[in-house]
């Protein structure tokens, strides 16, 4: 099998090149896009250092279900119009927790552009769920 990967990749080489280009620049691009990840150790070691705040998009519903401790909740489909609520924390990374992973990226985008610092938590709140960690109801 490896043999015929290398195999392939000598006898085109410039695909192969361009390919590797391509798959570069998607990386940075989704890297910029979204802010940068976390996982659920590095969250927990920022919020107990007071660095951070925990922004969960997730419905208000789905919020009362179960969430991080201290976490704010803003729905996903509310922050432009209430991204103010967050002014107090612009000293703080802000900490980006939906269902899994779906739309923090965007809302990471979103709170540079206002000037904030973002982050996200990698797997939303179903890897934090998966590491079993407490939530409050």
């Amino acid at each position: 099998m490896v043999a015929k990967l290398i195999e392939f990749i000598s006898h085109h080489y410039v695909l192969s090149s361009l390919f590797l280009v391509l798959l570069v620049l998607l990386i940075i691009t989704e890297l910029r896009r979204g802010g940068r990840s976390l996982s659920t150790r590095e969250l927990t070691a920022l919020v107990n250092g007071e660095q951070a705040v925990v922004l969960d998009v997730r419905a208000k519903k789905e919020f009362d279900g179960g969430h991080i401790v201290d976490a704010l909740n803003i729905p996903y489909e509310k922050l432009v119009n209430r991204i103010a609520e967050l002014e107090k924390h612009k000293a703080k990374t802000i900490i980006v927790v939906d269902a899994m992973g779906q739309h923090a990226g965007t809302v990471c985008r979103e709170l540079k552009k206002a000037g904030y610092t973002a982050a996200k938590l990698s797997g939303g709140i179903a890897s934090w769920r998966g590491d079993n960690l407490p939530l409050v109801k």
